[in-house]
């Protein structure tokens, strides 16, 4: 076997591998044994018909691809070795010369392991860092964690609603007496607080308490999503 390295663009490297006509024979003979016990050719049981029935019912190309299958693997395999090549991507292979009775040719494209040299590291100076740490720092870390593993439970009877709480409310809004689309929920989530409401609308839910009806006046932004309600005043009952 031969093998020639040609370097390439990013890093890649293109071997060009020769295997002799006497390996390649061997590998057609194989191949039309493997494909004979593959296929169902009529009149004969599988892996019983001869070379030149198979090679007729499969096709002689089909027989020469086969026959490469067994011999590129090795060949390749090989050639790493002997190039000390390690390589980090699937080859990409282009046959050359494909034909029994002759040297089989193709070529391997891949991308090698990058060889990594350490520049002078030793005696470096890396300045440290001091970090303070207060106590403020940790109580907001220990805030972190119990929010993180905190439940929700039921407040007692009578408790008013605070910022910061989790409510689940039932409402209806209104613009100009008339009900809006998208302007109504059941059982709702909301943490008040959380600014994830029109402006004004938790705010005014605050000191509310369990099973209260409270209306709810606000003023829908002019960026508001919704152009027709844009800056427009609602009612949410």
């Amino acid at each position: 076997m031969k093998v020639t390295v040609e370097n390439g663009e990013n890093q890649q490297v293109t071997l060009t591998i020769e295997v002799e006509a006497a390996e390649v024979n061997k590998a057609v003979d194989q191949a039309c044994k493997r494909l004979a016990n593959r296929v169902s050719i009529p009149g004969f049981r599988k892996g019983k018909a001869p070379r030149m029935i198979v090679e007729r019912h499969v096709g002689k190309d089909a027989v020469l691809q086969e026959a490469f299958d067994i011999v590129a693997p090795k060949a390749l395999s090989k050639a790493f070795d002997e190039q000390k090549i390690d390589p980090v991507t699937r080859p990409s292979v282009d046959i050359e010369t494909l034909e029994e009775g002759k040297d089989l040719v193709f070529k391997a494209t891949v991308t090698p392991r990058p060889e990594v040299k350490l520049g002078d590291y030793k005696g470096l100076n890396v300045p440290k860092n001091e970090v303070s740490i207060t106590d403020e720092d940790v109580e907001k870390q220990l805030k972190t964690f119990q929010d993180r593993q905190g439940k929700l439970v039921d407040a007692p009877e009578g408790a008013e609603v605070k910022d910061g709480d989790f409510t689940t409310l039932d409402f209806k809004g209104f613009v100009d007496g008339e009900a809006f689309d998208g302007g109504e929920g059941k059982d709702y989530p909301l943490q008040i607080g959380s600014n994830s409401f029109i402006p004004g609308f938790e705010d005014q839910l605050v000191g509310a308490k369990i099973g209260e009806e409270r209306d709810v006046n606000v003023k829908f932004p002019e960026e508001y999503h919704a152009k027709e309600l844009a800056g427009k005043d609602a009612t949410f009952k």
